[in-house]
């Protein structure tokens, strides 16, 4: 669908595009946003450069709310491979290209909220470089964890090494111990069950020991079990608790003792207590899927037009989402390309907002995938702006 031909009359509030010119004409200063789906601008696409789009969000120009309120800021830029591609040239000097991504991320922390984390995802080309950029940034103190993504499964022979992996670098400015305060861990799919009947419902077992290297000396004793059993701490380890927490534990039931009463002791952990488990580092695409995959969705959603050259699954996506935010959440990405992060963010009950500065980009992929996204029962408006 042509943006100068959008008509309002099919969102559920009644708007047009008419005073707009089509988004590859002349560009206007940072105009109020124009109302796209739903009943209020809960979310916003923005077309125009990203630091323009950050300069208009940090002084109001796009409208109030965004300092200091942007929980996760997904950043998936060009990569500067050297290669062109079809809807964007992917060649600059990586001087260049470290002072963009350096000045886009300064403009950016205005923006973030006290616990935001920022996601920037890089292949090999640039992020060894970028990693020293965001500790400028954000301050070494700042950095949580590189998550290895698995992008391809097929083998590249014309290489000396086949590359099957990018990085997504996380940083959060608050560090990353209030950051695992507020971020929700993954779905915890163990197996619980109840064989004794626990009022506190079905729970599974944990051991009760850990590494002896920072252990005090109150943590080496000989355990006794309820059928008079002695056990002493495996080589190397240490009782994860005191003989005096122990016995607490043990009296207010939450002890499981193996073997009819006569195994070590271990600690049932309750379903109803689960708070999700931490993220590993190392996420394959048989759980969130791969480049190709996200291709020939596109691909199939769009028969008419050429194929997206690196867009990202739904699925890391709504991963990194649902890790990093809450429903109801702000999410920025000023590098939004086919518009996966939106999609993501507003089937996930996030508000967000996506840059891209390639105008047919946005009417090809974006706006008609965050339709489908809308019709398929997605909550909140979103609009539409451009800057110059």
């Amino acid at each position: 669908m042509s943006l100068d031909s959008l008509d309002m009359a099919s969102a559920t509030r009644s708007q047009s595009l008419a005073t707009s010119d089509r988004l590859s004409g002349p560009s206007v200063p940072a105009p109020a946003p124009v109302l796209v789906r739903g009943e209020s601008l809960d979310s916003l696409v923005i077309v125009g450069e990203a630091g323009e789009a950050l300069t208009a969000l940090t002084s109001g120009a796009l409208g109030e709310g965004y300092l200091n309120s942007v929980k996760l800021c997904y950043l998936d830029p060009p990569y500067n491979t050297g290669e062109r591609f079809a809807y964007y040239d992917d060649r600059q000097g990586s001087h260049d290209w470290l002072e963009a991504l350096r000045g886009n991320l300064l403009k950016l922390r205005p923006l973030l909220a006290a616990d935001a984390s920022v996601w920037l995802h890089l292949d090999d080309s640039e992020q060894h470089r970028a990693r020293v950029v965001l500790d400028e940034v954000f301050g070494r103190e700042a950095f949580v964890a590189t998550v290895i993504w698995q992008k391809r499964l097929t083998r590249d022979n014309r290489t000396a090494f086949s590359s099957m992996h990018d990085y997504i670098h996380v940083y959060a400015p608050g560090g990353p111990r209030a950051w695992k305060k507020v971020r929700n861990g993954l779905a915890d799919d163990g197996a619980f069950s109840n064989p004794d009947n626990d009022p506190r419902g079905p729970w599974r077992s944990a051991p009760m020991t850990v590494q002896a290297g920072h252990a005090t000396a109150s943590q080496f004793y000989t355990v006794v079990t309820p059928t008079g059993t002695r056990h002493e701490p495996p080589a190397g380890r240490c009782w994860t608790f005191t003989a005096e927490r122990l016995a607490q534990l043990d009296r207010d039931g939450r002890v499981y003792w193996p073997r009819g009463g006569e195994g070590k002791p271990r600690l049932k952990r309750y379903e109803c207590e689960s708070e999700g488990l931490a993220p590993f580092t190392i996420w394959g695409a048989s759980e969130v899927g791969d480049t190709s995959v996200a291709k020939k969705s596109l691909m199939r959603q769009f028969p008419g037009h050429a194929a997206f050259d690196t867009p990202k699954p739904v699925a890391l996506l709504e991963r990194i989402v649902q890790i990093a935010t809450d429903p109801g959440d702000l999410v920025l990405d000023y590098y939004l390309g086919s518009g996966t992060t939106a999609v993501a963010s507003q089937a996930l009950g996030r508000r967000w907002v996506g840059v891209e500065r390639n105008a047919d980009v946005v009417e090809a992929f974006v706006l008609p995938r965050l339709g489908a996204t809308f019709e398929d029962g997605s909550h909140g408006g979103y609009g539409l702006a451009r800057v110059r």
